[in-house]
């Protein structure tokens, strides 16, 4: 009976370690604000930034993007591989953005050309890490704040704040946005206040549904040069 009872008693403390700490469902919705902002200062503040937003998948017919993955700054400049959907296929290719002009180079082409992202319904990437219209505004404009799950990222327990963002903001990100729209956002932050992830979820594509994205920031000291070719 005592080995019994030791062994639940185990499964009940290992369970238990394997939870995040409570949840912030009580907190207020300045002190998450100031989080959010937090957050958004550490990256525009910093010299290089490391972003990745994607989605899993585009519904039928839409022409979009599907991911955006490399590294900036903010003169604001990008380098990194941008896939794209249209006509039903998806097209990789790498991308340089810097100085208001954006090339991209595919795998059945030898050089960069340069492109207008409007055209693919997708942003220019380099605009996405603007310190002031890129992507981290959304952790200025996000509205009804709200505390939630915590969850643990390895040895981390990250705290959970969802909301809703105006579509007029999330257009600055993707401009084929539905601009009248509300989207639901879902961040992440560690105890320092350093965003983990971002999840916007909305009408982004005309006729299409409502598409997720999720968004991943890191930071780095080491400066980063990028010159279009």
């Amino acid at each position: 009976m005592r080995t019994r009872l030791s062994a639940m008693l185990a499964a009940v403390l290992l369970m238990a370690g394997c939870q995040g700490g409570p949840d912030d469902e009580n907190v207020d919705a300045s002190e998450l604000q100031k989080r959010l902002s937090a957050a958004r200062t550490t990256l525009d503040d910093a010299e290089t930034v490391n972003i990745s937003l994607a989605t899993k998948s585009l519904p039928d017919g839409v022409t979009g993007l599907l991911s955006a993955t490399g590294q900036g700054n903010h003169t604001p400049a990008f380098k990194g591989v941008v896939k794209v959907v249209t006509g039903g296929s998806t097209l990789s290719a790498d991308v340089v953005s810097a100085e208001g002009t954006l090339k991209a180079k595919t795998s059945f082409s030898p050089v960069y050309l340069k492109i207008d992202p409007a055209t693919l319904k997708a942003p220019d990437p380099a605009a996405l890490i603007d310190a002031e219209s890129g992507i981290t505004q959304i952790l200025d404009e996000t509205k009804n704040l709200k505390g939630g799950t915590k969850s643990r990222d390895g040895s981390e327990v990250l705290t959970t704040v969802t909301g809703t963002l105006p579509g007029s903001v999330v257009r600055t990100i993707i401009p084929s946005a539905d601009s009248s729209a509300t989207f639901d956002a879902r961040y992440r932050l560690t105890d320092d206040d350093e965003l983990r992830d971002a999840t916007l979820k909305g009408p982004f594509y005309p006729e299409g549904g409502d598409v997720t994205y999720t968004v991943k920031l890191t930071t780095s000291d080491q400066p980063v040069t990028i010159k279009v070719p």
